[in-house]
């Protein structure tokens, strides 16, 4: 299948061309299309006209994502939207190219000014186009698209503010309680696979991606700034709720290099370190234990707490002794053999590290964070 993106180095068009490559490659295993055979031709601004006419004789399918956002002067609006349609149009026609063409508009084509009445003209020309030629079209209003990829400062106030609150810039909040719909970039390529399958989502003559978040602008510039403060604080943010967790990713694109790495403090002692990755306030958290050559670690037992532990490097001893009871409980662990071990409530337990040589490293999960006000932590040797 030969499929023709334009606009292939903006925003939607990269995020699309770059699945299209993983589908047509295998990588993409969940996709129906994927592994079979998928040329993509790209055309974008700096692509050579005779390149769009040979592109369109050969074309299966026509995602056109080429467009103008923000011109210098506004009838470059209606030169870019409604013009270039006009030229790919053309080049269908000229090769009697019936196949199905999908356009990118967006909601503003239902306003009066000069953005919306460009994009409206390109669906009105699609539209007299497919009636023209019995060719199949789909149109996209697109609402604000937010993901990785988008050109901060420029369109998108979501790419914008993420950008900004990386860098500790300052942003500028007309109106909190705007309120935004939003779709989400991996939801869009989604739909678009499933267009190039013929199982679009259409609601009368216009197609949508019908997964959409709505929140106030105020809401969103919350949760980013929220974001930043995570490496200090360990936290992560409520992955459960799904825009949370595409806003995160988002923002995560937007960090510079130097905040792509952030220190862990580690607690250091005689018998090796104890160091926390991760704190949820729902979830508990999780740790790296490191234990030096012939070390006994833990000693403890926990009403409530439990943990679970799993070596991942050496050769230890975890030994597990109910409360008031003699029976001790064993269990020997290996980073080369990789076991989960429940902490159970009530019985004292201790992690032995039986080389003599190496360190023996923990990955730790805890169903609580620490709080030393309360720690529910009471020595007693196994």
């Amino acid at each position: 299948m030969n499929i023709l993106v334009t606009g292939a180095k903006g925003f939607v068009g990269r995020n699309l061309v770059s699945q299209l490559h993983n589908i047509g490659s295998g990588k993409a295993k969940e996709h129906a299309l994927s592994g079979k055979s998928l040329t993509v031709f790209e055309y974008d601004l700096d692509s050579d006209l005779s390149d769009l006419d040979s592109y369109c004789r050969q074309a299966d399918f026509v995602f056109n994502l080429a467009g103008v956002n923000r011109p210098k002067d506004r009838t470059e609006f209606m030169e870019g939207n409604f013009g270039f349609a006009s030229t790919l149009l053309s080049a269908l026609k000229k090769h009697n190219n019936t196949c199905p063409v999908m356009i990118s508009s967006s909601v503003q084509a239902a306003l009066d000014n000069p953005y919306g009445e460009s994009k409206r003209a390109g669906e009105q020309l699609l539209f007299d186009y497919g009636r023209e030629t019995g060719a199949k079209v789909l149109v996209y209003r697109f609402p604000n698209v937010f993901g990785k990829w988008c050109r901060p400062n420029y369109n998108s106030a979501v790419a914008t503010f993420c950008y900004n609150i990386a860098r500790d810039l300052p942003i500028l909040v007309n109106d909190p309680d705007v309120v935004m719909n939003l779709v989400y970039m991996d939801d869009v390529v989604d739909e678009l696979v499933a267009a190039l399958n013929g199982e679009e989502h259409r609601t009368g003559d216009y197609c949508e991606v019908p997964v959409m978040h709505t929140i106030t602008l105020g809401g969103i510039v919350e949760l980013i700034t929220g974001f930043k403060d995570m490496h200090t604080d360990l936290s992560v943010p409520d992955l459960g709720d799904a825009f949370t967790k595409k806003l995160y990713s988002t923002y995560l694109s937007y960090l510079p290099e130097e905040k792509f790495i952030y220190p862990l403090k580690m607690n250091v002692d005689e018998r090796g370190s104890f160091t926390e990755i991760i704190r949820t306030s729902d979830r508990g958290q999780f740790s790296v234990n490191i234990s030096k050559p012939g070390i006994t670690k833990g000693q403890h037992w926990h009403h409530t707490k439990n943990e679970k532990f799993v070596v991942v490097s050496g050769h230890g001893l975890i030994q597990l002794r109910k409360i008031g009871s003699e029976e001790i409980i064993e269990f020997e662990v290996s980073g080369d053999r990789m076991e989960a071990v429940e902490m159970i409530p009530g019985y004292t337990h201790n992690i032995i590290n039986l080389s003599e040589r190496e360190n023996l490293v923990t990955v730790m999960w805890c169903n609580e964070c620490f709080d030393s006000r309360k720690p529910d932590t009471y020595f007693e040797k196994v």
